[in-house]
This record gives structure tokens, C-alpha cells and sequence, in this order.
């Protein structure tokens, strides 16, 4: 399995401009956080990118990508119909092709020599079947994430067979039906925002849109049910850029993560010191 396409959806009403913010990546250059994500999911080897966006933004999202544009289609959503439409909107782009997913508020650093993407990526086109990215969360964060229960493949570490999928659950609700074995107590494997789906997902969303709302959660749960579904605990970190001090924390964690981490580090110390002076 050979994923030549990626789907970033950026049509959220609370988040549609968080891809346009200004941000310093790790090689000390200014870039929208769009054009940061796209250089990442090029240099897995991925060529052509849908963005959904909001009717009227494609032109800011044009000048936000840079020269990514030229690889990219945007696709506005016409109704805010949630994420499951979103996703659905670029049915015609994937056809029956597998294809990555992510979101267009979030940016990763990997604790790896290949980047969060990379490492997904031959994850999938290594195991022939849908993969999500997923991380370790505290049950407190579980109101932000959609969480998987499942258990560890034979061999490795930071693989799970996924046997189901819950968006947003309460503490309560991921005890009784999200326990991993093997991960510390109080915590759950939580999406990360990075998936690569298959064309059956959106066949899903499809018959759930003729029916009522597209939810994505749902039609993962179906494609746990129906097929080898996998989830890999990647050696990195997300960061969302829609949390309380998300582009703060954002950039620090690009600058601490980059070339100019000792010059990051001298100015938080300074800061620090100027607080308490």
C-alpha cells in the first residue's frame, strides 16, 4: 500500500485561521504553520494534498502555503456540517486510493531521526491495513480526543491492534471500555491527529452522510469491526495550536526541537530571571 495523497482539514469555525499563524520552525524560518505541516508531509513522500477549507479562504490559504500551493486542490466544505462531512468533502480527491489524514491545527516534533509523519506512514504501507497515530494522554485530556481500546501486537512495543474507537469519552466511560494493557493507570491512547485511512472509510462517512451527520469516531469503530485496523504510538509529540497558550507552546517546542535549541534555551532563562527580578 503506496499513499500518494493527504487530506488536511482546515474548515473548522474555531480553528479555519489557526493554519495561517506565523510560526519559526525548527531551522529558524518564518512559515505559516500550514506550509511547516505540508514540508513535512512532502518529505514523506507524499505528493498531491487536499485542504479543506472554509468558502472564501482559499485565496489566504493559497498565499499561506507558500510554495506548497502548487501541490495542493482546496476544497471548500459548503455547509458546517462537522468533521466527518469535512473529511467526506474530499471523497472525490482519495478515490480509491488510501490516504493520510490530519488536522490542520495541529504540528508535531519527533523524538526520531524520521519525522511523525515518515514514521506512520511505513507503518501502514509496511502492515497493508488503516493506522492511527495515537499518544499516551491523561484522563483528564480525554474530553479534547478521540481514544482507542485494543491490545499490544505480539513483538512490539508501540503497535496496537485497535478494537474500539470513542470520541471524547468521560473518565468513566474509557475505564470500563479503554483499558490498554501496559499503560500506566489514569492514562489512554488518545488520537493524535494523524491517521492513514483507507477508501472503505469514506465509503462509511458517505452512507452515513445519506443518512444523517458524518462522524468520523463512528466510522473508525466500523473499520476496527470489519478489518485489521492498527494504532502506533509514535516517537513524538503533537501540539495544538487551538489550546490555551497552544501557539506559545507550539513554538517553543519547534525552537527546542531545532537549530537554534541552546539559543531558545539562554532566552527562557532570561526571561525567567527577569520575572522574578
Amino acid at each position: 500500500m503506496k499513499v500518494t495523497k493527504a487530506v488536511i482539514t482546515a474548515a473548522g469555525k474555531n480553528q479555519r485561521t489557526l493554519p495561517l499563524q506565523t510560526l519559526v520552525d525548527r531551522d529558524g524560518i518564518s512559515k505559516s504553520a500550514l506550509a511547516i505541516l505540508a514540508g513535512e508531509i512532502t518529505a514523506a513522500g507524499i505528493g498531491e494534498i487536499a485542504v479543506i477549507v472554509c468558502p472564501g479562504d482559499e485565496d489566504a490559504y493559497t498565499a499561506a502555503a507558500g510554495p506548497f500551493a502548487r501541490q495542493m486542490r482546496f476544497i471548500p466544505q459548503a455547509e458546517p456540517l462537522g468533521y466527518g462531512h469535512a473529511v467526506h468533502c474530499a471523497a472525490d480527491f482519495t478515490g480509491d486510493d488510501p490516504f493520510l489524514l490530519t488536522v490542520g491545527d495541529h504540528l508535531y516534533t519527533s523524538r526520531a531521526e524520521r519525522s511523525c509523519t515518515a514514521q506512520l506512514l511505513e507503518t501502514a504501507e509496511a502492515g497493508k491495513c488503516p493506522v492511527s497515530a495515537v499518544q499516551a494522554t491523561h484522563e483528564s485530556k480525554l474530553p479534547y480526543y478521540g481514544s482507542i481500546g485494543g491490545r499490544r501486537v505480539a513483538g512490539s512495543e508501540r503497535l496496537y491492534e485497535i478494537e474500539t474507537v470513542i470520541e471524547k469519552p468521560t473518565p468513566t466511560e474509557a475505564e470500563q471500555k479503554l483499558v490498554v494493557p501496559g499503560l500506566r493507570a489514569g492514562n489512554y491512547l488518545c488520537f493524535f491527529g494523524i491517521h492513514v485511512l483507507v477508501p472503505s472509510v469514506m465509503e462509511t462517512l458517505g452512507r452515513q452522510l445519506s443518512t444523517g451527520r458524518a462522524d468520523l469516531s463512528r466510522a473508525l469503530a466500523e473499520t476496527a469491526r470489519r478489518e485489521r485496523y492498527l494504532a502506533h504510538e509514535l516517537l513524538g509529540r503533537r501540539h495544538d495550536l487551538d489550546l490555551h497558550y497552544g501557539l506559545l507552546a507550539t513554538q517553543l517546542a519547534l525552537g527546542l526541537a531545532g537549530k537554534d535549541r541552546d539559543e531558545v534555551l539562554s532566552l527562557l532563562v532570561e526571561l525567567l530571571a527577569q520575572s522574578q527580578g
